[in-house]
């Protein structure tokens, strides 16, 4: 997330669009700032050492994405990585590197439509159907249940995958540097505008995240200046589930993790059963 949100509201507070919602001349507007992708080439494409595959995949409405899979001989568990709404999946080849080879975590990860070599143009619906279909191909891929996955979600990607485990249920969620709900940023960066009337890209995870009851892990810096700690802090401390929250001193909004973190997601994952049955 960046925080030239706070001139969208502006601009559309301004031009009097707060009722029109989606039919807001300046909603294409919004939606370029939430999602701010990097198309292909941008990035390597070639990372030495990940040992990934290539993954295609299409959604229910037609769009093909794409993403990457590193699998594991013996993984304690497998996961469904979600990237923030910047750059595309090239940029986190680190955290795959470490939740295969650290955690020994068969893990995918898949950039949103718009973003990498994925079609399509994002938007909050199109995001969220993208998050089920990359979960249905993972579990074929690997041969667990679809609710046999732990969800990982950074930034934006925590509301993504709250979405996700509050309706259909996970092994386990995992978020970092995430936020109760887009207009709650929107309302930090630009206390004077309405955000919450404005916006109408939302990932209202506060009023989701109750209806999840697995273990949950989060984690935030306490210095992050994109999404404050406050708002990871409330989303937390709505969920009703098993929990732990791991604060950062000093960390800002991006990887990498900390090594308290690194820790926690260790015991959560002993915690757990094993993903094959």
């Amino acid at each position: 997330m960046r925080a030239s949100l706070c001139f969208l509201l502006g601009a559309v507070a301004a031009a009097g669009c707060a009722q029109m919602g989606r039919l807001s001349p300046l909603a294409p507007l919004e939606r370029s700032i939430v999602f701010q992708p990097d198309p292909y080439p941008v990035g390597d494409w070639q990372p030495t050492g990940l040992g990934h595959e290539d993954v295609w995949f299409e959604t229910p409405d037609g769009a093909k994405l794409h993403g990457w899979f590193v699998g594991h001989p013996q993984p304690r568990a497998v996961a469904l990585f979600f990237h923030g709404n910047a750059g595309n999946i090239t940029s986190r080849d680190l955290i795959l590197r470490q939740l295969n080879q650290r955690h020994a975590v068969a893990v995918m990860t898949f950039d949103y439509r718009g973003y990498g070599r994925s079609e399509g143009d994002p938007s909050e619906p199109g995001v969220l159907r993208d998050a089920r279909a990359a979960r249905a191909w993972l579990a074929k891929r690997t041969g667990v249940g679809e609710h046999d996955i732990v969800l990982i979600g950074h930034s934006l990607g925590g509301g993504v995958a709250v979405d996700l485990a509050a309706k259909d249920g996970a092994r386990a969620l995992v978020l970092s540097s995430t936020f109760s709900s887009l207009p709650d940023v929107g309302a930090h960066h630009a206390p004077l505008f309405p955000a919450h009337i404005v916006m109408t890209q939302r990932l209202d995870s506060i009023n989701k995240i109750g209806r999840y009851q697995g273990p949950l892990l989060q984690c935030h810096g306490d210095a992050d200046r994109v999404i404050p700690i406050e708002l990871g802090r409330r989303l937390f401390e709505t969920a009703p589930g098993p929990k732990r929250f791991v604060e950062v001193p000093g960390g800002t909004h991006n990887p990498p993790w900390s090594d308290e973190f690194h820790g926690a997601l260790r015991d959560l994952l002993a915690s757990l059963p094993p993903p094959y049955r």
